[in-house]
């Protein structure tokens, strides 16, 4: 089902031995506070979209559309973590904390950027094997006298704001091979609320609380239901809304977890005290892989609403029923008061990787309205009353036995780059992207021990070694800053970016909008119009959202620059559509009249191709073709082009020594580097396969370069 409160579900206490304490300490008095969030000061920013609203406006209005020319570089902090940089930085009392990639902290002085302390968690690296999207973290909860980070490996660390020591760290994934944490921890009423990411591998959803002092376990909400055999929801209140969610499942769907993680968005709504968080897509992407029929497989790529004290579930929305394209619901969620249909309504406002933006009343989840923002096609419309969609045919593809050419693809419409909204025009500023991609499910597809388990066939999918094609696949790949009226449900302006996987953003009272994107540049447009007034350089893709603060009647803004994520890793030729791109990462910060510069970046590396001659057999360039997409593709590139962050392995030296692949891919000789052993799925004719494709991929692409292999 859709709409959620036609699910009023009563509690159900049924406790076990594990079950969590309920009674938790009262929320701080001192430090950061809950009426501070929610007072949200002009000159702080204290949590991830500023306050528990979320709309990432700042009532600072020193930095405008007039002054805004004026504005320098005051200062900027260089990163020792070269992968992609999506935190958004909070600040309080003078001080500003930001996380990098590996979920390394830093608080610096917010007016001069002297560091204060550091933290580093140490971060296995060999955890990017269980990463679907870069070793990424998008920032800290700030609470009483703490801050709150989660780290890639699944810990949940509560450090002293005073020093960066440790008060205390909880293990808080199910277990360390599924599991992983980018997402920015929030705080309300005593409680750390965070989930995690895994919806790839053989992850079950869900959101948890955490005392704030302790950071014991006070409640968690599983997305996904378990094994009907062994009762539903054994933490005690949950058991109907779990009992209700497995009706629209088919298969063994437990035996993989599900999927449906809350690896991003989370947002407290102190007027309900409600807890709205989105919910991941269902795993496999497939539904046939596991039989998993054509229900809603609930709760997953859904907005769903708990009470804050119990988590007890209160109401659901899903966006995208029987989810098989990895349309997740992990985009940041909005709340909003708004006169909707002649009526003031509050509403919660969402804008997911499915190409519609939703409104939704955030008390009940009753649908309100939606209209597509972006280019769609795997619906064929949207039901006015329900707010269910009809999908289109073609887009089951594991029906139809063809491959599915869907916009948007996996990488969303809108990913988890925030929006904003403007209290001044009323629009909310969207970075959208607009990215195809091909769907075909992998006939007689088996899980494995390691790596992606998605059901898909992504070697038969894979960009051809065609010039026209190729072409044609980049003109196609664009990206855009969308100005959107949520009550007229309409485009009120857009700018066109080069390409996708640009920055969020952040409005201003100043009648500004600023954002990061791709082509290395970090510029402030009006918020009215979309005119574009000012730009500054960032020598790298700018993928993270920016903020604003001020100290001693100071105007500041910043942004973490560092081009990285799953689109650099994961989309081959299409990756350096905004032109070439490489990770510097920096944090910037400016000011009216600052003159700071950044020093000169190196020089960008020229790599020929020059391969071996290729020696293998078309049967094994085949099977490699097929390893190679499940098993590499994600952090290598589709069709063996990599983006900027790894090894793009037509280059390597080492596909002239089939012993060295092997024990790379084999024996795990790079672990430390992240590269772990793929043992548990592949033998040593696999990994030859594999070699040999990489080594047909690079003659196919030096002779579209004019380039001839020198190696005989």
């Amino acid at each position: 089902m859709i709409a959620a409160a036609a699910l009023a579900l009563a509690g159900c206490n049924v406790g076990h031995k594990d079950a969590p304490d309920r009674t938790h300490v009262a929320p701080p008095t001192e430090g950061v506070t809950d009426a501070m969030i929610a007072a949200a000061d002009a000159g702080e920013w204290l949590t991830y979209g500023r306050d528990y609203a979320e709309q990432r406006f700042s009532p600072l209005t020193q930095v405008d559309d007039k002054s805004v020319g004026k504005l320098g570089l005051a200062w900027f902090a260089d990163l020792d973590t070269a992968r992609g940089q999506e935190a958004t930085p909070l600040m309080h009392d003078g001080v500003l904390y930001v996380t990098s990639a590996w979920s390394k902290l830093y608080a610096y002085d917010a007016a001069t950027g002297q560091l204060k302390w550091s933290y580093d968690p140490k971060v296995p690296r060999e955890t990017l094997v269980r990463a679907c999207c870069d070793a990424v973290n998008r920032g800290v909860a700030l609470y009483g006298d703490k801050v709150y980070l989660g780290t890639l490996d699944g810990r949940l660390v509560a450090l002293n704001q005073k020093d960066g020591t440790v008060a205390w760290s909880k293990l808080a994934v199910p277990d360390q091979e599924n599991y992983t944490i980018t997402g920015a921890p929030r705080a309300a009423k005593g409680l750390i609320l965070l989930g995690s990411g895994g919806s790839e591998y053989k992850a079950r959803g869900y959101i948890a609380a955490y005392d704030w002092k302790t950071g014991n376990e006070v409640w968690r909400f599983n997305t996904v239901p378990g094994n009907p055999a062994d009762g539903f929801d054994k933490d005690g209140v949950n058991a109907k809304a779990m009992e209700a969610a497995a009706k629209t499942w088919g298969g063994e769907w437990w035996k993989l977890g599900g999927g449906g993680t809350v690896w991003d968005s989370i947002v407290y709504d102190p007027q309900t005290n409600l807890v709205l968080f989105g919910t991941g897509n269902a795993e496999p992407w497939n539904p046939d892989a596991i039989d998993r029929g054509t229900g809603d497989a609930l709760y997953t790529a859904s907005i769903v609403a708990v009470d804050a004290d119990t988590g007890q579930y209160r109401w659901h929305f899903q966006e995208t029923p029987e989810d098989r394209w990895d349309f997740d619901s992990d985009a940041q969620i909005m709340l909003a008061d708004l006169e909707i249909d002649g009526q003031q309504r509050h509403v919660a406002m969402h804008a997911p990787k499915n190409g519609y933006f939703y409104v939704l009343d955030a008390k009940t989840g009753k649908f309100l309205n939606a209209k597509p923002f972006a280019t769609q096609n795997w619906t064929t419309g949207i039901d006015p009353v329900t707010g269910k969609p009809t999908i289109n045919p073609e887009a089951r593809y594991e029906k139809t036995g063809k491959p599915f050419i869907s916009l948007p693809s996996a990488m969303g419409a809108h990913s988890w780059q925030p929006m904003s909204m403007s209290t001044k025009t009323g629009l909310v500023y969207i970075p959208t992207n607009q990215v195809a991609a091909a769907y075909l499910a992998q006939k007689g597809w088996k899980e494995s021990d390691i790596g992606f388990q998605i059901g898909l066939d992504s070697g038969k999918t894979a960009m051809p070694a065609d010039k026209a094609a190729r072409a044609a696949a980049k003109a196609a790949t664009t990206g855009a800053l969308l100005a959107w009226d949520p009550v007229k449900q309409a485009k009120a302006w857009v700018v066109e970016h080069k390409g996708p996987w640009n920055g969020g953003t952040l409005a201003t009272a100043g009648n500004l909008v600023f954002q990061g994107n791709a082509a290395s540049e970090f510029v402030a447009y009006r918020a009215d119009t979309g005119a574009k007034l000012w730009s500054f350089p960032t020598q790298t893709g700018v993928i993270a959202a920016p903020m604003t603060y001020s100290i001693n009647g100071e105007q500041y803004v910043a942004v973490l620059a560092g081009w990285g994520g799953v689109y650099d890793l994961a989309t081959g030729i299409v990756a350096d559509k905004s032109g070439p791109v490489r990770n510097i990462s920096r944090l910037l910060v400016f000011k009216l009249g600052a003159t700071g510069k950044l020093p000169a970046p190196p020089p960008m590396a020229e790599q020929v191709l020059d391969p071996p001659p290729f020696t293998g057999t078309e049967a094994q360039v085949a099977k490699g073709s097929d390893l190679y997409a499940r098993y590499c593709s994600v952090c290598h590139g589709d069709a063996a082009i990599a983006g900027a962050l790894v090894p793009d392995l037509r280059h390597s030296a080492a596909l002239g020594y089939p012993d060295t692949i092997k024990s790379v891919v084999i024996e795990g000789a790079l672990s430390h580097n992240g590269m772990v052993s793929f043992a548990k799925a592949l033998r040593p004719e696999d990994a030859e396969a594999i070699r040999q494709y990489l080594i047909k991929r690079a003659n196919e692409d030096a002779k579209l370069e004019g380039n001839s292999p020198k190696r005989k």
